[in-house]
């Protein structure tokens, strides 16, 4: 098949998948298309590599200076969010209150750029990270914020997923990579490397998995079987883009995160509550123990891993060396920039730009009290995800899901609090919103504060 008939197959894929999926029931907000760009570009490239704008970054002072049509992309979708946000502002003030743990983590990433050595890098960095929250609060607030979940997830997976596709097999250049890694070939879509393809894959393929389970379980919804048969297509595709992109995060992840999201809405699970902790430990606990301690040599070779983690557990060493003050460590994103960075792509060929392990990550940034503040908010967190599948099974499995997948994640990459990580986008997402909408009778109460918020406007 020619790249042309295939563009034209694969336009009709998405159309299929769009028409598949329809549901004139939901009314969201037109402002939800505004979180959609946002996390659709999270997923895939900057728009200076889609507008292929940017040079490929080969220095230190390339990082430091950034990408002026992404910073006034990020600019400008930030302060259409925020004026939609101030016309919810009764909405927005409620939920800010509720979730003063995170709101305690953005601040003191705010207050570390008092000590970092480019405080103005870190914050133009840090307004991004309030981005991701300001798009969270966006979908919380719509008139249906279920609904806005699951068209976020919709309006992403339905275009990446088949252009990921089509990039891969008909569009090599950009889909493919060669000779940064030995010479290997590897796929990554409509992303810029095979972890963040593998990235997006863990998070849709769950996000499919929960809606197939939703469609499944809606007996009387007359368009009950063809969504059944989007969110299959959408798995199939996820699973092929996981074995091409060859992701060995991603894959187990994934696979964790949707046992306990089928499991956690089993009725044997569900009658015994305390079941969801023991899981949840088990999986936590084995997978340290494959990861950190060794526990299984030949799990780490038949995912293609080397006791050493691919250098990770090298690098590891390497980076702590550097640390100077563990207790507040170097400023919120201010590690990986001047003469640290330069030291170590001198060191390492493969010009690493993050530590490979989100924990380590936020210890550098943010030293012990960085670390303190992130397991605080991770604790809540979850508390407030298993309070969600409580008061509502299939929502709360779904928080719970990607919670495990984005700890265990965080064991050999770095996704708390990176700009733009999937990951951690849906981390602010969750902790925010599946605590609300999990429960009628907060949907009822925010649907009519949300009624006289439009009234008063």
């Amino acid at each position: 098949m020619s790249p042309s008939i295939a563009s034209v197959v694969c336009g009709c894929v998405i159309l299929g998948l769009f028409w598949l999926d329809r549901n004139q029931r939901v009314r969201t907000s037109g402002a939800l298309w505004i979180p959609v760009i946002w996390f659709s570009i999270a997923c895939s490239r900057a728009v200076s590599a889609w507008l292929q704008m940017g040079e490929p970054v080969q220095s230190a002072d390339q990082v430091l200076e950034g990408s002026p049509i992404d910073r006034l992309f990020y600019s400008g979708l930030m302060a259409v969010g925020i004026v939609v946000l101030v016309g919810r502002r009764r909405l927005v003030g409620r939920f800010l209150r509720a979730n003063g743990p995170i709101l305690l983590f953005f601040f003191y990433c705010l207050v570390s750029l008092v000590w970092s050595d480019y405080p103005d890098v870190g914050f133009k960095r840090w307004t991004k990270g309030v981005g991701d929250l300001v798009m969270a609060l966006i979908i919380l607030s719509d008139r249906e914020p279920l609904g806005a979940v699951e068209r976020l997830f919709a309006r992403t997976a339905y275009v990446l997923l088949p252009l990921s596709v089509l990039f891969i097999k008909y569009y090599p250049n950009l889909g493919r990579d060669w000779g940064y890694w030995g010479g290997e070939t590897s796929y990554q879509g409509v992303t810029l490397n095979k972890n963040t393809l593998g990235m997006i894959c863990l998070l849709f393929g769950m996000g499919a998995l929960w809606r197939f389970l939703r469609a499944y379980q809606a007996q009387e919804d007359t368009g009950r079987t063809r969504r059944m048969i989007a969110q299959a297509i959408i798995l199939a595709m996820v699973l092929w883009l996981l074995l091409m992109a060859n992701s060995m995060t991603s894959l187990p992840c994934f696979l964790m995160g949707s046992a306990l999201l089928l499991t956690t809405n089993l009725r044997v699970v569900i009658r015994r509550p305390a079941a969801v902790h023991v899981l949840v430990a088990a999986m936590l606990v084995v997978s340290a123990s494959v990861v950190f301690l060794g526990a299984s040599p030949s799990a780490l070779k038949f995912m293609g891993r080397n006791p050493t983690l691919t250098d990770r557990t090298q690098l590891w060493g390497t980076l702590l060396s550097l640390v100077q003050n563990p207790w507040v460590g170097t400023g919120f994103e201010s590690f990986w920039l001047g003469p640290r960075l330069e030291t170590l792509w001198k060191l390492y060929w493969w010009h690493p730009n993050e530590a490979h392990n989100g924990y380590l990550e936020v210890f550098l940034n943010l030293g012990w009290v960085g670390v303190a503040l992130l397991l605080v908010f991770l604790t809540i967190t979850y508390r407030k995800l298993f309070i969600a599948w409580r008061n509502n099974t299939l929502i709360g499995s779904l928080g719970l899901a990607y919670f495990l997948a984005g700890i265990v994640f965080n064991f050999t990459e770095a996704a708390f609090f990176r700009m733009q990580a999937p990951v951690w986008i849906f981390f602010v997402l969750l902790a925010v919103c599946a605590p609300t909408i999990s429960s009628a009778r907060a949907i009822a109460s925010s649907q009519d504060l949300e009624s006289a918020s439009y009234r008063e406007r």
